[in-house]
C-alpha cells in the first residue's frame, strides 16, 4: 500500500502519462500508462538494454515502425470463443501480422552483437504471411468480403447485379406509365423492398403493397405487385450471399483461433518494442542519458538532475526554467538532511531523486549529465505534503507518523521476507499520543541488515512541540541510518544540522539563498546547512524592528548568531573555492587542448619529414640507378672496338659529365647577411621559450604576428631569431611601396574519398575530434557530411569551423553531393 502511495506522491501516473504520447500504438500507449515496476535489478538492467538499442535503432533512419499494428487483443479472445470475426476484424489481424514482420526485418537488418536484447526478442516472433495474404485476398480495404473470395460468392453477387438491375428498369417504366401519380421520380428502399413514392389520392392507379408514407400522409411508399417476386427473389440472394460471407469469415477466424498462443504472443512482443521505443524516444526528449546501477560501495553520481515533470511543465505549458541540482553522495552515507528556507524547492529535490531512482528501475533514462551512477532500490517510500484528516481525526503531525509507520512496517516486511505484524497504524486520538506510539514502533524493531530501500522523508517531526518533533526526527533518522540503505529527509530543527559531525553515515545539504533578493535560487549545496533567515527577511520586508529584536530575545540570539556567523563563513568559502575550481578547470581544458594539438601538429610533422626522406631515398637511388646504367654504355662502347688513348680520353670526359650531371652539388658556405622572417616561417622567440608561427610579415617598424599554441601576439623583430640560432635582420627604410602579390587562381576542388568525412551519428564532441584530425591532414578543401536530422550536429560543425583558425572560410555543397548535409571547407 505504502508503495502506491509513493507513486502517487512522486506523481509517477502523471510520469507514466508524459511517457504514452511517445508511444506509435495504442497497446503501447496503454502500456505506459499502466508501467510496472520489475521487482529485480536483472529486469531492469534487460529494459535498459532495450531503450538503449531502440535509441540506437532510432539514429539509424527509418528506425522501428508500427505501420498497420493495431489491438486485436479482444478480435483474439471472439475467436477463441468460437465467434466469428467481421471483415474490419480480420483485416486488423493481416495489417498486425504485417507491421510485426516489418519490425523483426528492421531488426534483422542490424548483426546480433549490435541489438543483442532486442535480437533475442523478436527471434521467437511468428506472423504467418500465408494467413495474412488469404485475408487480404478474401477481404478488401474496406473490410468488405471481396467477390474474390470464392466462386460462389461471385456467382451469386452477380445474380444480385442482373435482380437489381432488372427491378429499377421494371419500378421506371411503371413510373413512365403513370407518371400522374407519382410524386417525384425516384426510387427508395423501405427496409429491404424497392418502393417508389405514390400521390396519396391516386394510390389506386399502381396496385401494389404500402410500406410506408410520408409524415404530411401525402405521399405512399409503394411496392408495385408485379416486382414483388422480384423482390422476393432479390431477398433470397442476399440471404444466400450472407451466408456465404459468414462462411469465409468463419474459416478465416478459425485459422486466427488456431495461431491465437503465437497472435497473443505477437502482441506481447510489440507492445514491448513500442515501450521500449517510446522509452527511447522520451529520454531524447528530455536529453536524458541511461543510467548504471552501482553497488553498495560506489558513489551515486547525478550531475545537473532535472525535474522530468518540470521539465515538460517548461516546453508544454510555458513554465519556470528548470533548475538542475547536483547530487554525489559518499558511499558511506546513509542518510542526507536538507535544510533552506520555505519554498527553496527542498521537496522538489525530494521528488526530483525519488523519480530518477524510479525511472533507472522502469528502464528510462535519467536527465542528467553524465555519467549517471545510482543505485537499484527494492522500494521507494516516501512521506511528502500533509495528510489532515477530519473524519479520521488525524492532525497533520498525526498523518505524517501514520505514514512513517507505514514505511518503517514496509522495512520491516522486506528485512523479515514476510508480512510485518509489529507496527499497524490506527487512527490516532490525540498528538501526544501519537508520539509514544512512534518511540514505541522504533523501540520495537529489531535491528538487522539496511533494507535496500530509498527513503524520503519531507518536514520530518513537523507539525507537535519543537522539542519533541525534533528528538523524534533525530531518533527516527538514526534509525533508519541502521535499516535503510538511504535517506533524504528535508527540516527545519537545526539540531539535525550537528549529526554529521556525531555520525559519518549523515551528510548536511541545504538549498541556497539570495539575501540580497529575497529569494531562493534552488541550487542544492552540499555539506554545509542551511541558516536561518526568517528574522532578517522579516527585517528586509519591512516588519517593525521593535518587534524583531524582541523576536531575537526570544530565540536565543547569541548562540544563534554564532551558528549563522560560522555557516556564513563556509558559504563565503565555498563559493571562493568554487570560482578557483572553475578558474582551474578552464585552464586544465585549455592545456589539455593546447596539449593534444600540439601533439598531433609534431606527430604530423614527423610523419610529412619521414615522407620526404623516403622521397629523397628513392630520387638518390634512381639517379645512382641511371648514373650506372649510362657508364655501362660507355664501357660497352669502348669494349666494341680497339680502344685508342682518344678514346679513352673521351670515355673519361664521359663519365665525369656523369658524374656532374649525377652527383649533389656541394656549395661553398657563404656569410648570410641576416635573417628576414616571412609568412609561415617558424621562429623561436626566447624570451619566452616558445616556437611560434610567423602570420605576417614584418611592417615598417618591424613588427609581426606570431602564434603559438592557440595564442596570437606581435613582436618586434628584436624579439625573435630562426630555429638555426639566426638574429633577424633590422628594416631598412623603404622608398616606394611593394605592388601588390598577385593573386594565383585557386586550382578547382576535387571531391574524393580521401578528402570526404562522414560523421553522421556523432555527438558533437566525437565531430570535433574527429574534424580536427581531417584538419592536420588536409591537402585542400575537405567535404564534411553531417545530415540534416535535428540539425544540432550541422550548427555544431560549422561553429567549430567559424572558431578554427586554419579555416578561411566554409559553404554549402551542391545539390548534388548532398546540399546543406554536406559543408565544404577551405584552409
Amino acid at each position: 500500500m505504502i508503495q502506491t502511495e509513493t507513486l502517487s506522491l512522486l506523481e509517477w501516473p502523471r510520469l507514466c502519462q508524459h511517457l504514452s504520447t511517445f508511444a506509435a500504438t495504442k497497446l503501447g500507449a496503454i502500456a505506459a500508462r499502466q508501467l510496472q515496476l520489475p521487482a529485480h535489478q536483472a529486469d531492469s538492467e534487460r529494459l535498459l538494454a532495450e531503450t538503449q538499442e531502440a535509441a540506437l535503432l532510432d539514429q539509424n533512419p527509418p528506425g522501428l515502425k508500427f505501420t498497420g499494428i493495431q489491438d486485436i487483443g479482444d478480435a483474439l479472445e471472439r475467436a477463441e470463443r468460437q465467434g466469428i470475426l467481421q471483415g474490419e476484424e480480420l483485416l486488423s489481424v493481416a495489417t498486425t501480422l504485417a507491421g510485426a514482420r516489418q519490425l523483426r526485418r528492421t531488426i534483422d537488418g542490424f548483426e546480433a552483437e549490435e541489438l543483442p536484447t532486442l535480437s533475442d526478442l523478436v527471434s521467437p516472433l511468428r506472423t504467418y504471411p500465408d494467413l495474412e495474404k488469404e485475408i487480404h485476398y478474401c477481404i478488401d480495404d474496406r473490410g468488405k468480403v471481396a467477390d474474390r473470395a470464392t466462386p460462389k460468392l461471385g456467382g451469386i453477387r452477380e445474380r444480385l447485379k442482373t435482380q437489381r438491375s432488372e427491378i429499377y428498369q421494371k419500378l421506371n417504366n411503371i413510373m413512365q406509365q403513370h407518371s400522374n401519380a407519382i410524386q417525384e421520380a425516384v426510387i427508395t428502399q423501405r427496409g429491404d423492398r424497392f418502393v417508389i413514392p405514390v400521390k396519396a389520392p391516386q394510390k389506386d392507379a399502381i396496385s401494389g403493397i404500402v410500406h410506408d408514407a410520408s409524415t404530411s400522409g401525402a405521399t405512399l411508399y409503394v411496392e408495385p405487385n408485379s416486382i414483388v417476386p422480384m423482390g422476393n427473389r432479390l431477398r433470397q440472394l442476399q440471404r444466400q450471399e450472407q451466408v456465404e460471407e459468414e462462411a469465409i469469415c468463419r474459416a478465416l477466424t478459425q485459422k486466427v483461433a488456431d495461431i491465437h498462443d503465437d497472435l497473443e504472443d505477437l502482441l506481447r512482443i510489440v507492445t514491448v518494442l513500442d515501450l521500449a521505443s517510446a522509452r527511447a524516444r522520451y529520454g531524447y526528449w528530455l536529453q536524458a542519458n541511461a543510467p548504471r546501477f552501482v553497488d553498495d560501495g560506489e558513489q551515486t553520481t547525478l550531475r545537473r538532475l532535472r525535474h522530468p515533470l518540470l521539465v515538460w511543465q517548461h516546453q508544454h505549458e510555458e513554465g519556470s526554467e528548470v533548475v538542475p541540482i547536483d547530487i554525489v553522495v559518499n558511499p558511506r552515507t546513509r542518510v542526507v538532511a536538507i535544510t533552506g528556507p520555505n519554498t527553496g524547492g527542498k521537496t522538489v529535490t525530494l521528488k526530483t531523486l525519488g523519480l530518477a531512482a524510479l525511472m533507472a528501475k522502469a528502464g528510462m533514462f535519467i536527465p542528467a549529465k553524465e555519467p549517471v551512477e545510482i543505485p537499484w532500490f527494492d522500494q521507494i517510500l516516501a512521506d511528502i505534503g500533509d495528510e489532515q484528516s477530519i473524519e479520521q481525526s488525524l492532525s497533520t503531525f498525526s498523518g505524517h507518523i501514520k505514514r512513517i509507520c507505514r514505511i518503517l512496517a514496509s522495512i520491516q516486511e522486506q528485512q523479515d521476507g514476510h508480512q510485518a505484524s509489529g507496527i499497524k497504524a490506527q487512527a490516532l486520538e490525540n498528538e501526544s499520543q501519537a508520539l509514544e506510539d512512534s518511540r514505541q514502533a522504533l523501540e520495537s524493531m529489531p535491528s538487522s541488515a539496511a533494507a535496500n530501500v530509498l527513503v524520503l522523508l519531507d518536514e520530518v517531526g513537523a507539525g507537535t512541540d519543537p522539542s519533541e518533533g525534533s528528538a523524534l526526527a533525530i531518533a527516527l533518522l538514526r534509525h533508519l541510518a541502521e535499516q535503510a540503505r538511504f535517506t533524504v529527509a528535508t527540516t527545519h530543527y537545526g539540531e539535525l544540522k550537528a549529526l554529521k559531525y556525531e555520525d559519518e553515515r549523515f551528510e548536511n545539504a541545504s538549498v541556497e539563498f539570495d539575501d540580497v533578493s529575497l529569494s531562493p535560487t534552488y541550487r542544492l549545496l552540499w555539506g554545509i546547512p542551511g541558516r536561518s533567515n526568517a528574522l532578517t527577511i522579516a527585517r528586509r520586508l519591512g516588519l517593525d524592528d521593535t518587534v524583531v529584536e524582541q523576536a531575537k530575545t526570544h530565540v536565543g540570539l547569541d548562540r544563534q548568531q554564532d551558528v549563522n556567523q560560522v555557516i556564513a563563513g563556509l558559504e563565503a568559502q565555498r563559493k571562493e573555492q568554487e570560482e578557483k575550481a572553475d578558474n582551474a578547470a578552464g585552464l586544465l581544458a585549455e592545456t589539455e587542448k593546447l596539449h593534444r594539438e600540439v601533439s598531433r601538429k609534431a606527430a604530423f610533422l614527423q610523419e610529412r619529414e619521414r615522407e620526404l626522406q623516403q622521397q629523397q631515398e628513392q630520387a638518390v637511388q634512381a639517379a645512382v640507378a641511371e648514373a650506372r646504367k649510362e657508364i655501362a654504355r660507355v664501357i660497352r662502347r669502348l669494349q666494341q672496338g680497339d680502344a685508342s688513348a682518344q678514346d679513352a680520353q673521351k670515355a673519361t670526359e664521359a663519365v665525369g659529365t656523369i658524374a656532374e650531371k649525377y652527383q649533389p652539388k656541394v656549395e661553398a658556405p657563404k656569410s648570410k647577411p641576416g635573417y628576414k622572417p616571412k609568412e609561415g616561417d617558424r621562429v623561436r622567440i626566447p624570451s619566452l621559450g616558445q616556437t611560434a608561427e610567423v602570420l605576417s610579415d614584418p611592417d615598417e617598424d618591424g613588427r609581426l604576428m606570431v602564434r603559438f599554441g592557440l595564442m596570437k601576439m606581435t613582436v618586434g623583430l628584436e624579439d625573435i631569431e630562426s630555429l638555426h640560432g639566426e638574429k633577424a635582420e633590422p628594416p631598412k627604410p623603404k622608398v616606394t611601396a611593394p605592388p601588390p602579390p598577385s593573386v594565383q587562381p585557386e586550382a578547382p576542388a576535387v571531391r574524393t574519398s580521401r578528402n570526404t568525412f562522414d560523421l553522421r551519428g556523432m555527438r558533437v564532441a566525437e565531430a570535433e575530434t574527429k574534424l580536427e584530425e581531417a584538419i592536420v591532414s588536409a591537402r585542400g578543401p575537405i567535404w564534411i557530411i553531417h545530415g540534416h536530422g535535428t540539425g544540432k550536429l550541422r550548427r555544431g560543425v560549422q561553429e567549430y569551423l567559424k572558431r578554427h583558425p586554419q579555416v578561411q572560410r566554409f559553404e554549402a555543397a551542391e545539390q548534388a553531393d548532398g546540399g546543406t548535409g554536406v559543408t565544404i571547407a577551405y584552409f
